[in-house]
C-alpha cells in the first residue's frame, strides 16, 4: 500500500451513533419549542455541525439559538453516545490491520474529541488509533482542511501521502482543500451516485469496510 496513514471520519464512517443523536435532536427541538425532526432527516445532517444541522432542519440562523441547540443536545445526546454508538462491521478489523502493516490510522471528525475518546475506549479500538482529532480543537470545522493537516503534519507526513476516507461530501471535500487522497464510504446517507455526480476526486468508493480492507491490500 502506498499511503503512509490513513484517517477516518467516525460518524458513518466507523461507527453508528444514530439512537443518541436522533435522541439529541429530537429532546432539543422538544424543549425549544419546534416541530419534531424526523429521524431521517436528522440522519441526513450527520457531518455537519451541530449548529450548521440544527439551522438546515429549523431555518433558524440565531446565533443565540443555535448554542442553545448544542446545550440542549448535549445534555440528552452525551450519555448516550458512549452506551448507543456500536462500530460498523468490519471497523476494528481493518483498523488492526492498519496497526499490523505499521501504518498509523486516525479520526478526523465534527465530533467533540472527549466523546471520540470516550466511545473509542469504550469499544476498544482507541489502542489501535494514532490520533483523535475532534471539532473542538479546531477554529474552523471540515471541510475545512485545519483538523486533518494538523493531524498528518504531527506524523510529519505530506498530504499526497495520506489517505483521509469519509462517508460525505463534506469529507470528499475535505480531503480536496488539505491536498490528501480520498477513499468514500456508503455507511451513510450519502449514495454512490452523488459521490459520482459530485465531481469531486475519490480514489475509490467502499460498499463497506471490508471492502476498503481489500481495497487497501491489507
Amino acid at each position: 500500500m502506498s499511503f503512509q496513514a490513513v484517517f477516518f471520519d467516525f460518524d458513518y464512517t466507523i461507527g453508528d451513533a444514530t439512537g443518541a443523536i436522533v435522541a439529541g435532536f429530537q429532546y432539543a427541538f422538544s424543549q425549544m419549542g419546534l416541530a419534531m425532526p424526523q429521524r431521517e432527516a436528522i440522519r441526513r445532517t450527520v457531518g455537519m455541525t451541530l449548529e450548521d444541522g440544527y439551522t438546515a432542519l429549523s431555518g433558524d440562523h440565531d446565533p443565540d439559538q443555535r448554542a442553545r441547540f448544542r446545550q440542549l443536545y448535549t445534555e440528552k445526546a452525551s450519555p448516550l453516545q458512549v452506551q448507543e454508538t456500536v462500530l460498523f462491521p468490519g471497523a476494528a478489523e481493518l483498523l488492526a490491520a492498519l496497526q499490523q502493516a505499521n501504518i498509523p490510522a486516525g479520526l478526523v471528525s465534527t465530533k467533540k474529541s472527549s466523546t471520540l475518546r470516550a466511545v473509542t475506549k469504550a469499544r476498544g479500538i482507541a489502542p489501535l488509533l494514532c490520533s483523535v482529532t475532534g471539532g473542538d480543537q479546531v477554529s474552523k470545522p471540515k471541510p475545512d482542511p485545519q483538523g486533518l493537516l494538523a493531524a498528518l503534519g504531527a506524523l510529519n507526513l505530506q498530504p499526497e501521502q495520506v489517505l483521509f476516507c469519509g462517508d460525505t461530501l463534506i469529507d470528499g471535500q475535505t480531503a480536496q482543500r488539505a491536498g490528501t487522497h480520498f477513499c468514500a464510504v456508503l455507511n451513510g446517507t450519502t449514495t454512490r451516485s452523488d459521490f459520482e455526480a459530485s465531481g469531486l476526486p475519490v480514489d475509490y468508493i467502499a460498499e463497506t469496510l471490508s471492502d476498503l480492507k481489500t481495497w487497501l491490500k491489507l
